[in-house]
């Protein structure tokens, strides 16, 4: 199997496309001015106690106060609380191990006997907001590598359960031992299996430096005594977070539409792998990148409340308060002839392959529940119930599955760190402007030679591409004596007429030479 990542920059947003074998398997998207929260730290202050459910209330910036639990404090918390309390006013460097060796929090203790309101307490966001939710928050510090955890004022050493051999997960620790810094807890992860000291090395310095940066803000912080909350230590982009997880040597190509993240990409590429460095390219196409690698039309197809696999069978998905919910149905797909109970294996089978990938693409957390077309044969069901196994051991969220209960249910528990991503599938129409009336179609192409007249004639503005759909790209472009090369005569070679899949069907969107878009749309367009 072959991956490629694909990221899509725009002046808005940044959107992350994983394809394996040139299907979309994962997506993501944010906003440009909108952080990726998860693994950030915090200096803080409790703002509410709430005994009853043995957890506090603690303000990082977010609307809505960020959740701790008592449970969530980590066998560390006394020695963080010791060590800020040394930092004082942040005039003086502590050494780490004058606040290591601090007792755990007591199992079966209390929040109002640990914490008090107003206090300061270093924390990290784990789940970002979800709908009326604010964000999850634990105290039990870590930094993330591709190889390694750091975990500051642990002292024990960690392997992931997921190396088998022993005599490698001897030669891990051992090494790990020889160069890990006192006062500092490691986690091994899986990929670091057969890795050489050199590598583990270089990437535990970088994280024991992420440390050192947090407490210099805190210290810089507390000497001008600024207002908390404080992020003390941000988590790397979107981009190069699913790199640091994603990464193994299949990937064939990371394509990327900008220079400053393309290099952002390249850099953290050549730390981890210098021998996968020629992998990451500079897309510079006409064509946006997710149309030239079908990106746009896997997008539309998959998203949306009902999703189609093969043979005409499909799936209905529901997203409620509480859970998601699922049920197959075999469509308009013709019986076979083995009998309904062969059929129904079949459209439930590739419901399990095509659901896994659902779950993945959407990011769907918490508790799903999926309705498959009901089997007789005890076989069957767990051939059914292997199958889903099987296709969820490439998701790296933690989940649960159990097989059919008697009533042909199957019951899913996914890991949650953020919203489901839920992409509009149906187009609003932008050429009406929701009246129901538009102008006619003929003279669409005089209103776009139009607004090229005013940013050449009155703007000033010689070069620009102009993004139209594919249909009245093809009408513009055809033709020897094409509307293009007479617009071109008559106003310049510096425009480009590019074809946007994403655009409906009389939509138009200008951009100027720097990629920013120009607003040309007009109230009387509409009318």
């Amino acid at each position: 199997m072959t991956s490629e990542l694909i990221v899509d920059v725009q002046p808005k947003d940044i959107s992350i496309a994983l394809l394996e074998d040139k299907r979309l398997v994962e997506y993501q998207k944010e906003g440009r001015t909108e952080q990726f929260s998860v693994g950030n730290v915090y200096l803080a202050k409790v703002r509410k106690l709430m005994p009853g459910l043995n957890a506090c209330f603690v303000s990082v910036g977010y609307e809505r106060d960020a959740f701790l639990h008592y449970l969530d404090l980590g066998a560390q918390f006394n020695s963080f609380e010791k060590y800020l309390s040394l930092l004082g006013d942040g005039k003086r460097n502590i050494a780490m191990t004058k606040a290591c060796g601090q007792p755990a929090p007591e199992k079966e203790g209390s929040i109002q006997n640990t914490l008090k309101q107003g206090q300061e307490i270093l924390v990290q966001i784990v789940k970002e907001p979800i709908n009326t939710k604010g964000p999850r928050l634990t105290a039990e510090i870590s930094f993330a590598g591709r190889y390694l955890v750091l975990i500051p004022f642990g002292e024990k050493i960690s392997v992931s359960t997921k190396i088998k051999s022993g005599a490698e997960r001897a030669r891990l620790k051992q090494l790990v031992q020889s160069i890990k810094p006192k006062g500092f807890g490691v986690i091994i992860r899986t990929v670091a299996e057969g890795k050489r000291v050199a590598e583990l090395d270089t990437e535990l310095r970088i994280l024991v430096g992420r440390w050192n940066d947090a407490v210099a803000r805190i210290q810089e912080a507390r000497q001008q005594q600024s207002k908390l909350p404080l992020l003390v230590y941000e988590e790397t982009s979107r981009t190069v977070a699913l790199l640091r997880d994603l990464f193994n040597p299949s990937y064939e190509n990371i394509y990327v539409n900008d220079e400053r993240v393309f290099k952002e990409v390249s850099d953290y590429v050549t730390l981890i792998a210098p021998e996968c460095k020629n992998i990451v390219k500079l897309y510079n196409g006409n064509v946006p990148i997710f149309d030239n690698f079908s990106v746009t039309k896997q997008i539309k197809t998959s998203f949306g409340r009902t999703v189609t696999y093969k043979h005409g069978a499909y799936m209905i998905i529901e997203h409620t308060e509480a859970l998601h919910v699922v049920d197959i149905n075999s469509g308009n797909r013709s019986k076979s002839p083995d009998g309904q109970e062969a059929n129904a294996l079949d459209v439930n089978l590739g419901a399990a392959d095509e659901l896994a990938r659902q779950l993945r693409l959407r990011d769907m957390g918490g508790i799903i529940v999926v309705d498959f077309i009901d089997m007789n044969l005890p076989e069957n069901r767990q051939k059914l119930y292997e199958r889903m196994v099987e296709n969820m051991k490439s998701d790296r969220a933690r989940h649960n599955i159990l097989p059919l209960s008697k009533f042909g249910l199957m019951q899913i528990t996914r890991q949650r760190v953020r919203p489901a991503m839920d992409v509009k599938v149906e187009e609003s129409c932008p050429t009406c402007g929701g009246t129901g009336h538009i102008r006619s179609s003929l003279l669409f192409t005089d209103a776009l030679e139009s607004k090229i007249a005013t940013l050449v004639d009155h703007l000033g503005i010689k070069k620009f591409k102009l993004h139209v759909h594919p249909f009245v790209a093809a009408y513009i472009n055809q033709g020897v004596w094409s509307l293009k090369r007479k617009w071109q005569m008559k106003y310049g070679l510096g425009f480009k007429i590019v074809p946007n899949q994403s655009l409906s069907y009389l939509q138009y969107v200008f951009y100027n030479a720097k990629g920013e878009e120009i607003d040309m749309v007009e109230e009387r367009d509409m009318q």
